[in-house]
């Protein structure tokens, strides 16, 4: 195979940079012939994975985390080439849903192995995401986190958290669920494609990566002593049982709230409103469980 290798050096605080001579080492020793993509910035490596799907690469391997997966989405979907990905990231999500090893020499191996399974994805605008978009609390978090210099890590988010909740509100939202409308008040709205986001939020537990649908999760307003309590239930998917969470499901989902910005796949989307539209099968991925 001739495979594009698209690394973000810097993502699971260096792990996708050590562990790239270890992924071009063992797709090379499989008999595959590799070109390493590194750009100067996301922009650049998005636009260096598009050229290389043009020019019609067997395969663009991606490795890094859950946005460096985000990036290479947008230059296979909806084409025929397939996506490898080796987990490398502090968020590792969508490899996870598909049952891709941590180890990166044995996510390599599943490559060479061409074991292909097709996935949906879904289309905001001109935009793909593979696992969740979130509207709410957490792209409010996400918006402040990211206007941050310190802390650096993980901490930045739990810094951005405690000083997001005190002032935050339940916000007015406007659905459009395969054309029905629903008005309603909410912390957070999540549309998901795929289980979880966050590094592990089972935020749509029940949704599927093949069935065409879209699950969207609505947590209704909850004093800040219960969403504190209920919110670390989504590691667990077990949130869903509170009576404040409705999940439906959808192939069309609009989502509009003023002032609200959108994040999916940890990356920034923009300002809603927002249409998230599932493409069936717009993917092909290699991974572990096939079906």
């Amino acid at each position: 195979m001739d495979i594009a290798l698209v690394v973000n050096p810097t993502s699971g605080r260096g792990r996708g940079g050590a562990v790239r001579s270890l992924v071009e080492e063992r797709l090379r020793a499989g008999g595959a012939s590799v070109r390493t993509i590194v750009g100067t910035g996301a922009d650049d490596a998005r636009d260096l994975c598009h050229r290389a799907v043009a020019e019609g690469i067997d395969a663009l391997v991606a490795v890094g985390g859950d946005g460096m997966v985000h990036l290479a989405l947008q230059a296979v979907a909806g084409t025929e080439t397939p996506l490898g990905i080796v987990p490398a990231g502090t968020g590792n999500d969508l490899a996870t849903c598909l049952g891709i090893p941590g180890d990166p020499v044995a996510a390599a191996a599943l490559v060479l192995g061409g074991g292909r399974r097709r996935i949906d994805a879904v289309r905001v605008g001109e935009r793909w995401f593979g696992c969740v978009l979130g509207a709410g609390f957490d792209s409010v978090v996400n918006e402040r986190a990211n206007r941050m210099r310190w802390p650096r890590g993980g901490s930045r988010y739990d810094l951005a958290i405690a000083l997001e909740l005190p002032r935050f509100r339940p916000l007015p939202f406007r659905l459009t669920l395969d054309g029905e409308v629903w008005e309603t008040d909410a912390m957070l709205v999540a549309v998901g494609n795929a289980q979880s986001y966050g590094a592990g939020l089972r935020i749509t537990p029940d949704a599927l990566l093949d069935d065409g649908l879209l699950d969207v999760c609505v947590l209704a307003p909850v004093s800040k002593v219960e969403f504190v309590r209920t919110l670390p239930k989504a590691r667990t998917g077990r949130h869903v049982e509170h009576p404040a969470v409705t999940v439906r499901r959808a192939k069309n989902v609009t989502l509009e709230s003023p002032g609200v910005v959108a994040y999916a796949d940890g990356e920034r989307i923009g300002p809603l409103p927002v249409t998230c539209e599932c493409v069936p099968g717009a993917v092909q991925v290699f991974a572990a469980v096939t079906s």
